[in-house]
């Protein structure tokens, strides 16, 4: 394998059915990307579960010439192979998710039953990813995990609670997520910075791009300002409005977070004309080069990237847009987490 690593061509098509046609292993590799395509909780487009395939195959579109970072395609970055197990199950859940729908609309007693069988195969998911994760950062790898919906990093979080005492989470989404069980689904993804906020190790939350927010939510977030900080989208156009340029707004929103950083990326924190496909799209929202330089900002401010995860990826039937933008930011996500590691 070392062979054919110094025998790689870093100007050519890259090697098929790897992740940016890189030639790594997770033997070699030293960030791992955990792939889950899950989509159990999504509640309005579906398509989500698709995405670590449709990214693993736009990822080798990526040039791998980094500017910043000389032969960044040497970190070594290796996806594992997409579990069909999980997504079958996933499949089944969205059978019985459509089931509690309509035995809740008809005030059915059935719907708690329901509700309960869903909740605990969510749950059988965390344990899952908190294994799997948890073998990786033990070998002293970097890790990422590649949804599926936004309830997937769950298991992560807490296996990187176990790890570092005190973490923030640096979340970009259009949505707050701190529903409590939304829809009476414990580990919904509109429910997961509300799931992680229970972990002692999570001190802080900062997030960026809100703009779709329930008065639950925001009443959480008011209780809670010295452990939530929200940059909501709104707040942050009318500040560039007034000429305050993105680089200060990016050093505001880093001096809120700790030495040890999580980033929890929803594609849908992101402007909808770069994610269509998205489960939940909503107007407004970051452009590229801003939720890449926000990236970058991390990393260069000292902090460490100690995990991280893409999310809500849709796929559309004509189009792979969303795909490639998808592996653009999984790819910035990749090598800043290394820079910031110094690897």
């Amino acid at each position: 394998m070392e062979e054919s690593i110094e025998k790689f061509d870093v100007n050519g098509p890259g090697i098929p059915d790897k992740i940016f046609g890189l030639p790594y292993s997770p033997d070699t590799a030293k960030l791992i990307i955990i792939p889950l395509p899950w989509e159990a909780t999504v509640t309005y487009h579906k398509g989500t579960a698709n995405a670590p395939e449709a990214i693993l195959k736009a990822s080798r579109q990526i040039d791998l010439f980094v500017r910043e970072i000389p032969d960044a395609w040497r970190l070594g970055i290796a996806m594992l192979l997409i579990p069909v197990e999980i997504k079958k199950e996933s499949e089944r859940l969205r059978i019985l998710i459509d089931q509690f729908h309509l035995a809740a609309a008809h005030s059915d007693d059935h719907s708690s039953i329901i509700a309960t069988k869903i909740n605990e195969s969510c749950e059988s998911l965390n344990i899952y990813v908190n294994k799997t994760t948890e073998k990786y950062l033990n070998e002293g790898k970097m890790v990422g995990l590649l949804g599926g919906d936004h309830s997937t990093p769950l298991g992560f979080i807490r296996s990187l609670s176990e790890k570092y005492d005190m973490i923030g989470i640096l979340q970009i989404d259009a949505h707050a997520d701190l529903r409590k069980a939304y829809e009476g689904l414990t580990y919904s993804h509109g429910s997961i910075m509300y799931n992680a906020l229970k972990i002692p190790a999570i001190n802080k939350l900062v997030q960026v791009g809100i703009r779709d927010i329930c008065e639950e939510e925001y009443q959480l977030i008011k209780r809670n300002s010295t452990r939530v900080k929200t940059f909501f989208d709104d707040d942050i156009k009318a500040t560039l409005e007034k000429g305050k340029s993105w680089e200060s707004i990016c050093a505001e929103i880093i001096r809120e977070l700790p030495e040890k950083v999580y980033i929890s990326f929803d594609i849908d924190g992101l402007d909808p004309k770069l994610c269509p496909n998205t489960g939940t799209p909503v107007p407004g929202g970051l452009e590229f080069i801003q939720a890449t330089k926000l990236i970058q900002a991390v990393a260069k401010s000292g902090r460490t990237i100690i995990g991280f995860d893409l999310n809500e990826v849709g796929v559309g039937k004509d189009s792979d847009l969303d795909a490639n933008v998808g592996a653009r930011i999984l790819w910035e996500l990749c090598n800043w987490t290394g820079v910031s590691n110094k690897k």
